[in-house]
């Protein structure tokens, strides 16, 4: 029942769209569909309003980095419509210098999910109303999800006592005062722990009874 649900949901979303989905797929019970770049407010529109969609709940708006793939990022959009019981995913392709259309003015709760995906991967909002960051510091260079960022970063963020201030420095790995003995806890571990102590005179207590 279920499957046949998903498969009219996909061909009514297919027809009503036609030209503006570029493929479509289901995975474990939830639909997806591709969509062109420029189509996103108008497919989303019509999921929101649609009566035999009624996907009016965005849960969430992610980016996903694919470096070594053009184009290279993907923004996926996670819907919800209570009406149907349905879950559904709407995928749309960009590269780094393209926006994808803000889509606000559907969802407000979408603006606070793309100052995110701007500020940790750098993919533009044309038409959003505040696109700044949003979780990282207003100084910060980069994107941090991007999968070619340093896991160190770039700087530091300490305070300085003589300035009286936080202050940017570039990153540096100390590793004179680190050891690495590389063995698991199970190994490394060469004291007694207490109760062990109980253990070992048991062994000792039945080897001297044989």
């Amino acid at each position: 029942m279920m499957e046949q649900e998903l498969q009219d949901l996909r061909d009514h979303v297919l027809v009503a769209m036609s030209g503006h989905v570029l493929s479509s797929c289901d995975e474990k019970g939830e639909l997806i569909f591709t969509v062109k770049r420029d189509s996103t407010v108008h497919v989303l529109n019509f999921l929101r309003d649609d009566s035999s969609c009624l996907f009016k709940a965005l849960i969430d708006i992610c980016g996903v980095d694919f470096p070594d793939r053009d184009p290279r990022f993907e923004v996926v959009y996670q819907l919800l419509s209570l009406a149907q019981n349905q879950r559904l995913r709407v995928k749309v392709e960009t590269d780094e210098d393209t926006p994808v259309p803000s889509v606000t003015g559907i969802f407000s709760s979408a603006g606070w999910f793309e100052r995110e995906i701007w500020d940790l991967f750098g993919i533009s909002f044309s038409g959003h109303p505040d696109l700044r960051r949003i979780l990282t510091d207003y100084g910060f260079e980069g994107h941090p999800l991007r999968k070619d960022f340093p896991l160190t970063g770039y700087v530091e963020v300490r305070y300085n006592d003589e300035q009286k201030r936080v202050v940017y420095e570039p990153v540096k790995l100390t590793q004179e005062f680190r050891s690495f003995d590389f063995l698991s806890p199970w190994e490394g571990m060469q004291q007694l722990l207490p109760g062990d102590e109980k253990a070992g005179n048991s062994e000792e207590t039945e080897a001297g009874e044989e």
